[in-house]
């Protein structure tokens, strides 16, 4: 282990200089992290990295779904549920059965399980992919809201799948009954185990005296619980992650301090990007491998690739196909809801821009490595080196293909340019006068009150109220940022230069200087 010790940092600082890379040249970072993996494999020497099949759902899976579900918005979600819960579910079961059907028919020997177990695999678009690419497009929240929504529920119906597919290939039959009873089990159970777990962690947040340490330590190893929990039941981990998520994230302001909250966030940032990174960096490096294993079964790399093409283009033209199907039962059914009714030719041209928003990844590669070496009888899994070539193209392929050309997509088609959303800086202001009025209106109610005999309630008020008649206070502008950020600056430099005085204590010196850092941190926020 020690041995590999220095590439392990190696990859990881690596990791690092790629993703300041891809924000300069404004790509998405999981690209080029799947291009340098790719690279870097060729290096000559350099340690074969390999991932237990059995360790590789345990590992990344729990934590990357959790944070995503902290990181959605709870009432996008149930604003959008028809359409999340359309794309989440029917879409990914449409897709898993095209490419079975499909891949059962063109590729000699390849049974329908087999192709049910491809398309369980690479069905779900991955959110870790969509979101660093949607962080360079301008799109409206609602529809952020419906990729981010479907990326977070499509993992567990494409596991689902997955799992029952695996089963078939094992033991060579399917029985439907017992399938039906299973699927709602592992649906039904997973979603109660994460509610039950979500609301006893919470209430071990809000008893236990917990810090900020602490309160970060907990949520790390609570993923962890929740997957291991559920599969120990035989339900759903993936379920009872994103539900037990969920349920804390909507009530993170009950039960952790604003310390807690603050810091977490900055660690599970980190955290997140590094899993992330380490992730699409395998995509990379273990692909020299599997193309020597299919080399040792006899597959030639040119139908190999051809294969590969072929359920790339199954998956796109199935979800372009799909998201048009959405649009005409939404015009059926709920005419009220349709996005741009006015503008036909823009609607028209949505479900396109949806289509080709499935890129695929972190899921996709776990599920695909999860695939056990040998079934229970001894023998080799069938085609396992063929389907793990497949998947990793179809990831090359759509971050590639679609990544780098949806910026280009979003602007061809023109669709978001003239969206009825209130705009971002004109909501904030919105949020933030609302809010002025109502702290002006608590400050008044106290003081007729008597019960704040503070000498400087009034001073306070009047800064409220000044805010009120001064509304362009709220909002600074860029060159007022710059300034206050630079004189904060300079508060810093003096205080790293006072701290070198043996009179004053260096821990409240540190204090103050962090304080400085979360006003800097405010101000960019105005």
């Amino acid at each position: 282990m020690h041995e590999q010790l220095p590439f392990m940092l190696a990859l990881v600082a690596a990791i690092v200089l790629i993703e300041m890379l891809a924000t300069r040249l404004r790509i998405a970072y999981p690209v080029l992290l799947v291009v340098a993996g790719l690279l870097i494999s060729f290096v000559p020497a350099l340690p074969k990295v390999q991932v237990d099949p059995n360790m590789i759902f345990f590992i990344f899976l729990p934590p990357l779904l959790f944070e995503a579900a902290w990181s959605i918005s709870f009432k996008e979600m149930k604003k959008w549920w028809r359409i999340i819960g359309s794309f989440a579910f029917l879409v990914v079961l449409f897709s898993a059965l095209a490419v079975a059907v499909l891949t059962n028919y063109f590729i000699p020997g390849f049974t329908l399980a087999l192709g049910f177990l491809l398309g369980g695999i690479v069905s779900p678009p991955d959110a870790v992919s969509t979101g660093a690419i949607m962080q360079f497009v301008k799109i409206p929240k609602s529809t952020a809201a419906v990729l981010e929504g479907e990326s977070l529920l499509n993992d567990s119906s494409s596991l689902i799948i997955f799992r029952f597919a695996l089963i078939a290939v094992g033991t060579g039959q399917f029985v439907f009954h017992e399938a039906v009873v299973n699927f709602l089990w592992m649906v039904i159970g997973g979603v109660g185990i994460g509610l039950l777990c979500g609301w006893l962690f919470m209430q071990a947040h809000k008893r236990l005296p917990t810090d900020a340490p602490s309160d970060i330590v907990f949520t790390l190893i609570e993923p962890y619980i929740l997957y291991w929990i559920a599969e120990q039941a035989h339900s759903s981990g993936v379920l009872s992650v994103v539900s037990g998520g969920l349920f804390l994230a909507n009530r993170r302001f009950v039960f952790l301090s604003s310390s807690s909250r603050v810091k977490g966030y900055s660690f599970w940032e980190a955290f997140i990007f590094i899993l992330n990174g380490i992730v699409f960096m395998l995509i990379g490096l273990e692909l020299p491998e599997i193309v020597a294993g299919l080399k040792a079964n006899g597959i030639p790399l040119s139908t190999a690739i051809w294969y590969g093409v072929f359920v790339t283009a199954i998956l796109i033209i199935t979800r372009i196909i799909s998201s048009y199907v959405a649009l005409i039962a939404t015009i059926i059914f709920r005419p009220r809801v349709v996005p741009y009714r006015e503008n036909r030719s823009r609607m028209w041209r949505l479900p396109l821009f949806l289509g080709w928003t499935g890129m695929r990844g972190v899921v996709s590669l776990a599920a695909a490595l999860a695939i056990p070496i040998t079934l229970q009888n001894g023998d080799p899994f069938p085609y396992r080196n063929l389907i793990l070539f497949v998947t990793f193209t179809v990831i090359l392929l759509t971050l590639l293909l679609q990544g780098l050309t949806l910026p280009y997509i979003i602007k061809r088609l023109d669709i978001f340019a003239y969206s009825s959303e209130l705009p971002e800086d004109e909501s904030k202001l919105k949020i933030k006068n609302r809010l002025v009025i109502e702290t002006v209106r608590i400050l008044k109610e106290k003081q007729r009150e008597g019960t704040i005999n503070d000498p400087h309630l009034q001073h306070m008020i009047d800064q409220w109220e000044h805010k009120i008649n001064q509304p362009e206070f709220l909002k600074l502008s860029d060159e007022s940022k710059q300034n206050y950020i630079r004189l904060l600056d300079s508060q810093r430099k003096f205080l790293t230069e006072l701290n070198k005085d043996p009179e004053f204590d260096d821990q409240i010196i540190q204090t103050q200087i962090f304080q400085i850092d979360l006003e800097e941190e405010r101000v960019k926020l105005l």
